[in-house]
């Protein structure tokens, strides 16, 4: 019965060039590039349109933390002279609202089927291609498939009991609604203070009846010194965009955030004293790029914590909340940088209430609220801002076999695994867009995705050109590439976090800074080589003759 099975899907598969799952920035890119290239290709996404997390995280606050201008496609210069920003920082709805004006301006959406989930990718060997199909039914078949889903596309929720048992309004910011919602006179609570916790609850706290802030582990955020952009500098920035984009692909983080090569204690202690004030002054990233060596030095790294901790205790008015609120035990920047705009100053309204649960546990979620060691806290709406399974846990989602019956699942679960963050062993033709062993979440992501995506294509080129099948890297040029992040990753402070960079928010996944951290021009750099090499360190397999459908 299986095998009539197959072979009927065999018959009535949809045949493609390329099938492309995600319609994020990766998956935009995609579409129009492999368009542009004449092949026949199907988007599949699972939210109701494009734009990715954008297009998920509508959670009141919600903002990009790189500048505008530097967060956007170069690829069409067209759309950079077209697009005006409005704000240094972009919130949410414009940066939707870019997104659109992109799939409109290049006619994207025709070529993806959205609210349609990918739920298998089966590499068939004796054809040289991939079936893939969805939850609406779907089968189509490829010679490529490629895996834009994103580091961070899979919600989860807390590891505490009871959540489904709460009758109040219960809100995951990864998946807002898509209405207005009142938080007027509303006993509010929310979990989570990393990236989102912080944008929620600076933009919320002022409009509950009461909100009560339940934190584990506290996060270093700096002032983000947003502004509306003015014509005159919007101007510059169109009449300047080639060298701005040449800047930020030379950029270790893939961006146009000042850097230093400044080591910190090459400075006196009155001098660093400036510079550090200088820094908050500015605002954003500004800080992270006063030093180089922040992230590689410990003595220095805690002099710059310590600097924030005093800022803390400057703009909180109550002295045990501001200590509670001050982060501990870990370097500054090893967690995801924060940005906010009065996110400290919102502890000093009466209304909002901070819950150490370091102090103070959470033993479950009730009926009514939340309950603690000393106590129930009921609420009429809980916020859960617990993050993701970031960097694998969209491809750990659905069943991706490749050659032989090996899946994903299976080679992944000591960590993920891939040469150069875009492709893996045994999965021939499989590629991936700021793939976890890339420099994916430490770098600027749109960059990044432009980069694989350009990169891939040149991949199929060579291939088509040669008369070749099927491209995977071989088991010694994996093993050298993740021994090259394993190496750099000691180097680095960022493996010294508790944080979703190293699994560790997701209870029983493996533990282990899997992203490459030395720069995202160095990445390019180790790409380039690769290909110009004459991708030695793939295997290939010739046309020949293909098994028929």
């Amino acid at each position: 019965m299986n095998d009539i099975n197959t072979a009927h899907a065999e018959t009535t598969a949809r045949r493609l060039d390329v099938i492309i799952v995600g319609a994020g920035f990766g998956g935009m890119y995609a579409v129009y590039k492999f368009r542009e290239m004449g092949l026949a290709i199907q988007g599949f996404e699972a939210g109701g349109n494009v734009g990715g997390v954008w297009y998920w995280n509508r959670y009141p606050g919600a903002r990009v933390d790189l500048p505008s201008i530097d967060y956007s496609f170069a690829f069409s210069r067209e759309i950079e002279q077209e697009w005006t920003w409005k704000e240094q920082f972009a919130a949410q709805p414009e940066l939707l609202e870019y997104i659109n004006f992109v799939a409109d301006r290049l006619d994207l959406r025709k070529h993806i089927q959205f609210n349609t989930r990918v739920t298998s990718a089966v590499w068939i060997e004796a054809r040289k291609l991939w079936r893939v199909t969805t939850d609406r039914g779907d089968v189509c078949e490829a010679p490529y498939c490629i895996m834009a889903t994103g580091p961070l596309s899979i919600p989860k929720d807390p590891e505490i009991p009871g959540i489904a048992r709460f009758k109040g309004e219960l809100m995951r910011a990864a998946k807002w609604p898509h209405h207005p919602v009142s938080f007027a006179g509303k006993r509010v609570g929310i979990i989570g203070t990393g990236s989102t916790g912080i944008q929620i609850i600076q933009e919320i706290g002022p409009k509950c009846g009461e909100l009560f802030v339940f934190q584990r582990t506290p996060s270093f955020t700096m002032p983000m010194r947003n502004e509306n952009l003015e014509p005159g500098y919007v101007a510059e920035v169109k009449r300047n965009y080639a060298s701005i984009r040449e800047a930020a692909l030379n950029s270790a983080v893939g961006g146009v955030r000042p850097q230093s090569t400044r080591a910190f204690f090459t400075v006196t202690p009155k001098q660093r004293q400036v510079l550090l004030e200088a820094s908050w002054q500015q605002g954003g990233l500004a800080m992270l790029g006063t030093f180089a060596d922040l992230l590689t030095n410990e003595e220095a790294n805690e002099h710059v914590a310590e600097f924030v901790r005093g800022k803390i205790g400057e703009i909180v008015k109550d002295p045990v909340t501001a200590e509670a609120l001050k982060p501990r035990g870990y370097p500054i920047f090893a967690r995801r940088p924060c940005l906010d705009n009065t996110y400290y100053e919102t502890f000093n309204l009466p209304t909002v209430h901070l819950k150490n649960c370091l102090n103070d546990k959470i033993v479950e979620i009730t009926e009514k609220g939340v309950r603690l060691e000393s106590g129930e806290v009921e609420l009429d709406m809980l916020i859960l801002a617990t993050g993701y399974d970031g960097l694998t846990g969209a491809l750990l989602a659905f069943d991706v076999v490749g050659r032989d019956g090996r899946t994903i699942n299976q080679e992944w679960k000591a960590g993920a695994r891939s040469h150069l963050g875009l492709m893996m062993e045994g999965f021939p033709n499989l590629f991936m867009t700021t793939g976890p062993t890339g420099p994916a979440a430490l770098a600027n992501i749109i960059r990044i995705s432009e980069h694989d995506v350009d990169w891939i294509a040149n991949a199929m080129v060579h291939m088509e050109k040669h008369h070749l099948a099927a491209m995977e890297p071989t088991v010694e040029a994996e093993d050298r590439w993740m021994e090259l992040v394993a190496t750099l990753a000691q180097r680095t402070l960022v493996s010294k976090a508790k944080t979703w960079y190293v699994g560790a928010n997701v209870e029983g996944k493996a533990q282990g800074l899997t992203l490459f951290t030395g720069g995202f021009h160095r990445y390019r750099e180790y790409c380039r080589i690769a290909a110009e090499g004459g991708y030695q360190d793939f295997t290939f397999e010739p046309a020949g003759e293909l098994v028929p459908a």
